[in-house]
């Protein structure tokens, strides 16, 4: 239990329970705004934008945001979760819960975890299934860039006049 593997997995788990991830978060919002708004709860250690990888401008909408200790990150998720949390300005409430491990693209091999990867026959049961499931996330990628788009696009309503812009 004592081997390096085990104890780099076992920082890792800690870091995990200090990290706090947050989400809605405006496209113009930047690590150092973030940083400074987290402030006031505690020590920030850390900020990583999680990036959008279906999209081709890579627009941050969440980040993960390493808190001095476990305690801070809990405190933020309570008091966002009870009330409203607005960063920039933006008329949307900010968003947070407790970080996860697949959260993070630098976590490290879990010890005595053991991954296998095969190709699918398509004469296995399950063909289908995998077939559908690649369909219905081409279909939410989609989607989800048509909502960026509108998100990004504001309009404004004046007399007599209609001004939408990008």
């Amino acid at each position: 239990m004592g081997t390096p593997a085990h104890k780099e997995y076992a920082e890792f788990q800690e870091k995990v329970k200090r990290t706090v991830y947050v989400d809605n978060l405006s496209p113009q919002i930047t690590e150092a705004v973030l940083k400074t708004a987290l402030e006031q709860f505690g020590n920030v250690r850390d900020v990583q934008f999680i990036p959008n990888y279906t999209e081709a401008n890579e627009i941050p909408q969440c980040a993960l945001v390493e808190m001095e200790t476990a305690k801070l990150a809990k405190a933020i998720i309570m008091e966002m979760t009870d009330y409203p949390f607005m960063l920039g300005g933006m008329p949307r409430p900010v968003r947070a819960r407790a970080a996860e491990v697949e959260m993070f693209s630098d976590r490290p091999i879990k010890p005595g975890r053991k991954i296998q990867i095969r190709w699918m026959d398509p004469k296995d049961p399950d063909f289908e299934v995998a077939k559908k499931l690649k369909h219905l996330t081409k279909k939410h990628v989609a989607e989800a860039s048509l909502l960026l788009k509108v998100d990004l696009c504001f309009i404004v309503i004046l007399p007599n006049f209609l001004v939408v812009i990008y």
